[in-house]
């Protein structure tokens, strides 16, 4: 039976450190989502939107004020879009788009609204494409870059895996980027003993931290989904990350019911 995943691209992944959208890379998230289907339905939770706007204007004060960072959104968003479509109509992969604000979660017919059309795209075989809708809401835009907007996703449908994609291998004992001697924490259980450890840093064009990568996984957790968090820079970064060939945090179920490795 196949498995229900989410995985989240946030805006350091979308660029590969630039500041500009990578196609490179969304061809190999396209690869690997093609690669994957036969044992995973795929929602994608995907940042990146005002990065897209930036390739084409700029708005004075964009990087600073939230109507201008909506504006940006509103036109990168559909740019967006077109990039996904094109790349990944080249792997025969359908896609859809889903604008969602956290209000969709707190009312009872909007959720319910949300999970039929999740669940139906999902039937005929179409790759959803979520994103917070920036016009009405500003959650992520100021702190987040999606991830609390997937751990809901990954609630509400029920997946049995919430992949976190971002710059930075995983949750470490210190900030690797201002320590050299940091290590890697493979497996989590207790989320919050881990956000003592966390030391943030400024994350560019986007707006999560490690913190808020974790309080995602909290949500993750208390619904017995398993949450991992991965370096989305590395060439095939998901199908590793699920057989265990690449270095990631798995946050854990307290039961781990769920925990699993992909066989290749």
């Amino acid at each position: 039976m196949k498995k229900t995943l989410v995985l989240k691209i946030g805006t350091s992944t979308l660029t590969s450190g630039t500041n500009l959208i990578s196609r490179g890379k969304i061809e190999d998230i396209g690869r690997q989502i093609l690669s994957l289907r036969e044992d995973f339905d795929i929602v994608l939770v995907s940042s990146g939107a005002i990065a897209a706007a930036k390739q084409y204007i700029n708005i004075s004060d964009a990087g600073r004020l939230v109507e201008s960072k909506q504006a940006m959104a509103a036109i990168g968003q559909p740019l967006l879009m077109r990039i996904y479509n094109e790349i990944f109509s080249d792997f025969g992969i359908r896609t859809a788009q889903c604008l969602m604000t956290y209000r969709d979660f707190e009312n009872v017919t909007s959720r319910q609204n949300t999970l039929n059309t999740i669940t139906e795209l999902i039937k005929y075989r179409y790759v959803p494409i979520i994103n917070e809708n920036d016009t009405t809401a500003v959650e992520e835009i100021i702190l987040g870059d999606n991830d609390k907007l997937s751990a809901l996703v990954a609630a509400l449908i029920g997946a049995d895996l919430l992949v976190l994609a971002s710059d930075i291998d995983g949750v470490f004992d210190k900030n690797p980027h201002l320590h050299a001697d940091a290590k890697l924490i493979p497996e989590i259980y207790n989320i919050n003993e881990a956000q003592n450890l966390v030391e943030e840093r400024d994350s560019g064009l986007g707006t999560g931290g490690m913190n808020s990568k974790l309080e995602a996984a909290m949500i993750c957790q208390k619904e017995n989904i398993e949450t991992r968090i991965v370096n989305g820079g590395a060439n095939n970064f998901l199908i590793d990350a699920l057989a265990g060939k690449l270095p990631c945090t798995k946050l854990l179920t307290p039961a781990n019911t769920k925990a699993f490795e992909l066989q290749h």
